[in-house]
């Protein structure tokens, strides 16, 4: 289960970038909102303490329990759609005492380690048309529960991940081709429809946050679009470096002003973009892009297919939320509410992400480069390197 590694395969890079993004996640987090500082900080050092864990234990092994962490995953689902605590409009969080904690964060680190282990099963018949249907069939229960939310930022985002992944288990253009010449006519379709008035296919404030993206000239919908018009004015008016290392004290600002909701968490962007400026932003970008490509570049070395999928998928859920949160915090995506990793604030997902991110190491540590220095060991140097 655990064993001991050489430390010169260990993504010493990728920590440094983990522990500069959540310091400035920590700082963003305090001036956005100072009581939640400490609890950022917690989250933290929870997250790296169970990732440095999850690192130095052997993934193969975790994957051996595929269905009772798929099992678990839909009880959790379950256990939101009827014991979820709701908040703003949808029941997505379970509370259990004082503790309160969002499951579907969690549900796509479970889902990408499930996966990972079914492709890996099903490698030699990944394109064969069972393979496919029992793929999208074991995928369904947890995605109908996680849009029952309503959910369907991360719906969606499961979506993607799932076609990330099925495509680096090898699936044939060919069928890539077929699903896209589908799915086009379809997403046109389910867009013609959500545009309706009396639409019940999504819900009334889902359907007033893609109008007001599409038509943000209509003052029908000036109010879903004010958040990100202010989020916009915010970080434009932290110029190049920023009021606070410029030291302007002005107190019309997205934090004094409460010109911008749930700015330590959705808009946390605006708040950076307004403290630290232009450089600033680039820096949080930089090292989040650097997270990315660092944990899909383990990939490149993976001793399985299974290693190779969590890697890319771990690395695709940071890209994929950054994008999002970047996208909505100025204005080029409707808001959906998805947070900015390792920045904004919010526990369930900075350990979800620390967790995956851990047994991405995992997969580092057991490179091809790895496997092939254990093979030419004698059998006592095995027992002292392993």
């Amino acid at each position: 289960m655990i064993k001991q590694y050489k430390f010169r395969f260990y993504n010493f890079r990728l920590i440094f970038l983990l522990l500069a993004i959540s310091g400035i996640g920590v700082q963003l987090v305090g001036i956005a909102m100072s009581d939640l500082k400490n609890k950022q900080l917690a989250g933290v050092i929870l997250g790296v303490v169970v990732m440095g864990i999850l690192s130095l234990m052997d993934y193969s092994w975790i994957l051996n329990f595929q269905w009772i962490m798929y099992i678990f995953n839909m009880v959790l689902l379950l256990g939101v759609r009827i014991f979820g605590d709701s908040g703003g409009g949808a029941a997505r969080w379970l509370k259990i005492g004082s503790f309160r904690f969002q499951p579907t964060e969690l549900s796509k680190i479970i889902i990408i380690l499930f996966f990972a282990k079914f492709f890996m099963d099903h490698e030699e018949n990944i394109n064969s048309l069972r393979t496919i249907l029992s793929a999208g069939i074991l995928l369904g229960p947890p995605l109908v529960l996680i849009y029952a939310q309503p959910d369907l930022k991360n719906t969606i985002t499961v979506v993607i991940l799932f076609c990330i992944m099925i495509y680096i288990a090898g699936i044939s253009y060919k069928i890539i081709a077929g699903a896209v010449l589908i799915f086009v006519p379809i997403l046109i379709i389910f867009l013609s429809f959500v545009v309706q008035p009396d639409q019940t296919l999504i819900q009334s404030y889902q359907r007033d946050r893609i109008m007001s993206f599409l038509y943000p000239e209509n003052e029908e919908y000036s109010d879903n679009i004010e958040q990100q018009k202010n989020s916009k004015t915010a970080i434009a008016s932290g110029e190049l470096i920023g009021k606070r290392l410029a030291g302007d004290e002005n107190v019309a600002s997205v934090n004094n002003g409460n010109f911008v909701a749930e700015n330590q968490t959705d808009f946390i962007f605006a708040v950076a973009g307004e403290e630290f400026g232009f450089i600033g932003c680039c820096v949080i970008i930089v090292l989040l892009f650097g997270i990315a490509m660092e944990i899909v570049r383990m990939s490149l070395r993976a001793k399985d297919m299974a290693g190779k999928i969590i890697c890319c998928g771990v690395g695709s859920t940071v890209a994929l939320q950054s994008f999002i949160n970047l996208c909505v915090a100025t204005g080029l995506a409707p808001n959906t509410g998805t947070p900015l990793p390792f920045v904004s604030y919010g526990l369930t997902s900075l350990v979800s992400l620390y967790i995956g991110v851990g047994i991405a190491l995992n997969v580092g540590l057991q490179s091809s480069a790895y496997n092939k220095q254990i093979k030419k060991l004698t059998k006592n140097e095995k027992e002292e390197y392993v």
